[in-house]
């Protein structure tokens, strides 16, 4: 009888263990005002060797360091300056994620969150609304005059996200609920939660709540743009020019170890040359750094140089952690350089004519002089417009680097 009873305690003691792992996908939601923006967010392991991850799309940001212990979780996002902080309980994580920029914390913003469940399907099916949408009518500071909207669909479920000339807004997912389709995003990022519904006349009305952004707009398919004679969105190869073509792209900043780095250096001479204007704050820039990492490691042996010119927030200039742990978190191997506040980088960036757009790449071809352009990028929720711009984007370094220092100085 007593070595049942220890038996059974025992057994008793695994089970809480085991009802104490956070291991596996759950549903939160982060709550800001009286919204509440639903996400997906993964955790696994335990102890010091714990990790979590906010999704966009196809691409995750991982956790760079945490603890879980007693049912008390806290992730580190340094790449973010983030810090996720939940504690279990009967089943749910409830805490909150905070994060710091400008040398202030903002508000924490709650969070809850419980395993994972299927959803049942609704009682009636969705209408198909995939593909590229354009929407009139922008107010843009950048002087836009129409965006698209791209959605992909799988059944009931949608990923959506409107492309804008300097990035897209990350990759709302969701479904068809009551005659409408709800999708929601946060990936350490740009919260948002937008209602989509079908209207008789064949478009899209997109309520995109009150937050940063929000408001009400409609969305058009491209062929009806087309046929109106209505505004195109703005080309992201052409937004941004320079002030003078037969002019180099100066630029002159210390790296991360104080080392200075200018455009005249030896190592840069008859090669083809990004210069990429970027900042660890920036979501876009966030969604850009893995590809140009890809494209450098691809193409660097054959004649690339990808150069990083930062611009970050004064206690991040004074020291870089933030800027370091985006270096680490995307597998950067190319130069980042510090160049300094991000007010001051419109009058450092002399070459740059409408230039207003985080991130953007100007293409130096082997003459030393600016070829071309590219304002902005988008992550993987903006699907098919995604591809098409890695797409261009490599044609166009491959073509830079086709040419030989000679023929290029002709």
């Amino acid at each position: 009888m007593k070595i049942r009873r220890i038996s059974i305690l025992f057994l008793s003691v695994v089970a809480g263990m085991q009802a104490q792992t956070i291991d596996g996908l759950w549903d939160a939601t982060l709550k800001q005002g009286t919204t509440e923006i639903p996400f997906k967010i993964g955790f696994s392991g335990s102890g010091s060797d714990v990790k979590g991850w906010f999704f966009n799309g196809d691409g995750k940001l991982i956790s760079s360091g945490g603890t879980y212990e007693n049912g008390s979780l806290v992730l580190n996002f340094d790449s973010y300056l983030g810090v996720l902080k939940l504690t279990l309980k009967d089943g749910s994580l409830d805490g909150d994620w905070s994060t710091s920029r400008g040398g202030r914390s903002g508000a924490p913003s709650p969070i809850h969150a419980v395993p994972n469940r299927p959803q049942a399907a609704p009682k009636t099916p969705a209408p198909n609304v995939a593909g590229v949408w354009v929407i009139e009518d922008v107010k843009s500071s950048k002087g836009e005059k129409a965006w698209n909207l791209v959605v992909t669909q799988k059944g009931n479920d949608v990923t959506a996200s409107i492309l804008r000339v300097d990035g897209d807004t990350g990759a709302l997912t969701g479904g068809w609920q009551d005659g409408k389709f709800v999708v929601s995003h946060f990936d350490g990022s740009r919260p948002a939660i937008w209602t989509i519904t079908p209207q008789e006349n064949g478009t899209l009305s997109v309520d995109q709540g009150s937050g940063r952004g929000g408001g009400t707009v409609v969305a058009i398919r491209p062929e009806e743009v087309k046929a109106k004679g209505l505004a195109e969105p703005t080309d992201a190869n052409s937004f941004t020019t320079v002030k003078d073509a037969t002019q180099p792209f100066p630029f002159s900043f210390p790296d991360l170890d104080g080392k200075t780095v200018s455009n005249t250096d030896a190592r840069f001479q008859g090669k083809v040359v990004l210069i990429n204007i970027t900042g660890s704050w920036c979501p876009n820039c966030h969604d850009e750094a893995p590809f140009l990492a890809e494209v450098y490691n691809k193409y660097h042996s054959k004649g690339l140089e990808i150069i990083a010119l930062s611009f970050e927030e004064a206690e991040q200039v004074a020291n870089p952690t933030r800027l370091r742990a985006f270096i680490k978190q995307n597998g950067i191997k190319y130069t980042v350089l510090l160049a300094g506040e991000t007010g001051s980088a419109k009058e450092k960036l002399t070459q740059a004519q409408n230039w207003n757009a985080w991130p953007t790449t100007f293409f130096v071809g082997r003459d030393g002089l600016v070829k071309g352009v590219h304002a902005g990028f988008p992550s993987s929720g903006s699907g098919v417009l995604y591809e098409k711009e890695k797409k261009e984007f490599v044609e166009r370094v491959e073509k830079l680097l086709a040419e030989n220092s000679q023929t290029a100085r002709k």
